[in-house]
């Protein structure tokens, strides 16, 4: 079957169809996987039902993948490529740690030196209403900005923290992140490896700049993450198990949305295809 894809907003986003995931892709089915990766930024799969294995075996054909060492009690036991992204209840009966991930606008491991290239995601079960997830284009972000705007933000670097919005997660889980992950400067402008674009790399994790306190940050902080996630630069997917929803970590932001009633199940599993090195350990004392 020829591969068809269908564009889901103006924004960003298509459809594959024409692609059974259960089979190993072909060089060149690929080849228009990937295209449609640049292109799109943000790609979804529906109706795969595949097994953890498939749904590892596909990711490598982005690259390298992310064994999740910075996150070691969000990822499976058995497979330490899968990050779980789920409100089970933990084996003792206490609440998912993961029950609140990605519910801040983020780019994927933003807060390491090896922010994330992709992430290929994948609804087991997802509830009957809600549980959406945003998305930004990140390049029209950036290029919207006025001249003047863009020369002030070229050269800042912005202050990642490996924060999750919660209400109540483990304290062992909060130690352990703190101790795996110190802040870490990002640039706000990133160029991207394969296209040459530039983007926009901002987020709700961002604190401070570097070089600047927090409360001299935060007015531009707010207004870049808000012009950033504006209308016209968005895309919201409604989830259907099956979906495996595939993005670009360099040019898109996203936001999981809390709206959906919490006693139905939503558990979803995430690979996350390693990027290239970026950004430094910042100085503790720039976020205090």
């Amino acid at each position: 079957m020829t591969i068809e894809v269908r564009p889901l907003s103006y924004a960003l986003g298509a459809e594959v169809r024409g692609l059974d995931l259960t089979s190993p892709c072909s060089d060149p089915d690929w080849r228009a996987v990937h295209a449609a990766f640049l292109q799109y930024g943000v790609l979804l799969f529906r109706g795969q039902k595949i097994t953890r294995e498939q749904h590892i075996a596909f990711s490598r054909r982005f690259g390298e993948l992310d064994r999740h060492e910075s996150l070691p009690l969000d990822r499976d036991g058995t497979h330490p490529e899968l990050l779980m992204v789920s409100n089970d209840a933990k084996p003792d009966g206490s609440p998912s740690n993961s029950r609140f991930t990605g519910q801040m606008w983020h780019s994927d491991m933003s807060f390491t030196l090896a922010p994330a290239l992709g992430s290929l995601l994948r609804a087991v079960a997802v509830p009957p209403v809600g549980g959406d997830t945003l998305f930004a284009n990140m390049y029209l972000a950036y290029e919207a900005l006025s001249q003047r705007m863009k020369a002030l933000i070229e050269d800042l670097h912005g202050i990642h923290l490996p924060e999750r919005k919660n209400s109540g997660l483990s304290t062992r889980w909060e130690a352990e992140n703190r101790r795996l992950n110190p802040p870490v400067a990002q640039p706000v402008v990133r160029v991207h490896p394969e296209t040459g674009r530039k983007a926009l790399y901002i987020g709700e994790k961002v604190k401070c700049f570097e070089g600047m306190t927090p409360e001299e940050s935060l007015p531009l902080v707010e207004f870049l993450v808000r012009h950033a996630t504006r209308p016209q630069f968005l895309l919201r997917h409604k989830w259907q198990a099956d979906d495996l929803l595939v993005w670009d970590n360099r040019c898109t932001s996203h936001l999981a949305l809390g709206n959906y009633d919490p006693r139905q199940r939503r558990h979803l599993e995430r690979t996350t295809v390693l990027g290239t090195a970026s950004g430094h350990v910042a100085n503790m004392e720039s976020v205090a």
